[in-house]
């Protein structure tokens, strides 16, 4: 006779919408397994047990150590896993997505494709930025002006806020402690974003790599969806984290931790989940999460698993 262990797996149906998990858990040094229907993670101060089904997605830092069974566990559960560099600022792999279905995709996919489609879209994120203002005529260059400067805008007046010296947005992607104090924070508040933005683009079964703004990068989308949040969510924090440290403080840490905060309080993943609807001018109240058809040049649609006799 079999033995099962574990407990029974969760019915997708069951599982919470995306919109309503808790945003992101970042973790490094650690070591993480199963415990019945919950994650384990353990360091030098103890261990944690954490409901992984109500997590958007989990960032696995350096030094992480995950077992197999808890991968599967996060897997059944729709929790994006993401695999990230020191301090969560590169992003190296990614886990499998909650929607089984390609419904969205194939929405974007037909957007992106046109070129008159993909410019609606577009001014549709630059207008999201600009709620008062038209710019429904506007060409991509004039857009991307526009949205530059708003951009400087909002670092000058954050500086004057926050008592924070800025001279400009300088980083190294391949030594986060090479920037200033303020760079450090907000490189982690934004790769903070993007790994929120992109959990919530999976789980709908969008491709993260089909963007409308920018382009030619597995992550495009991302970032575009992300770009709609910072003037309003990362910058801020990062210089208000940065007015309240000291030199002995890890940056990137506390930033992380309010961005955190800010991500509960504020429900973004809903926010995104709604933005992205509006965006694809689709309505969905939830996650379709099986339906598999083949295709046909005729019927466009005909049933799956069926043994089909030549005709």
């Amino acid at each position: 006779m079999d033995k099962k262990f574990g407990a029974k797996k969760t019915e997708l149906k069951e599982l919470p919408m995306i919109s309503d998990r808790v945003s992101f858990i970042y973790v490094e040094h650690s070591k993480i397994n199963r415990s019945d229907s919950a994650i384990t993670v353990s360091d030098i101060r103890g261990t944690v047990k954490i409901p992984v089904a109500m997590i958007g997605v989990l960032l696995l830092g350096p030094g992480t150590d995950i077992c197999h069974r808890a991968v599967e566990l996060i897997g059944d559960t729709g929790t994006s896993l993401v695999w990230v560099g020191e301090r969560g600022v590169r992003h190296y792999a990614h886990g499998r997505a909650l929607s089984h279905s390609t419904k969205l995709l194939e929405t974007q996919a037909k957007l992106v494709t046109n070129t008159r489609s993909r410019l609606t879209v577009a001014r549709k994120m630059y207008q999201m930025r600009f709620p008062n203002e038209d710019v429904s005529q506007l060409t991509m260059q004039q857009l991307r002006g526009r949205e530059g400067a708003r951009v400087r805008s909002t670092y000058r007046q954050c500086s004057k806020k926050y008592g924070v010296e800025w001279t400009g947005r300088e980083y190294d992607v391949e030594d986060f402690y090479s920037g200033s104090a303020i760079n450090q924070a907000i490189s982690a508040a934004n790769v903070a974003l993007y790994g929120l933005a992109y959990s919530v683009i999976v789980a709908l079964g969008i491709s993260p790599g089909l963007g409308f703004i920018h382009t030619g990068h597995d992550l495009s989308f991302v970032y575009d969806v992300a770009d709609l949040y910072k003037a309003e969510i990362t910058i801020p924090i990062a210089f208000e984290v940065v007015s309240t440290s000291s030199e002995k403080d890890d940056i990137g840490r506390k930033t992380r931790i309010k961005l955190r905060d800010c991500f509960v309080d504020g429900k973004l993943m809903e926010r995104i989940v709604r933005d992205v609807q509006y965006l694809l001018d689709v309505e969905t109240d939830e996650i379709i999460i099986e339906n598999i058809s083949l295709w046909d040049d005729k019927d466009k649609l005909v049933k799956y698993g069926v043994s089909y006799k030549e005709v």
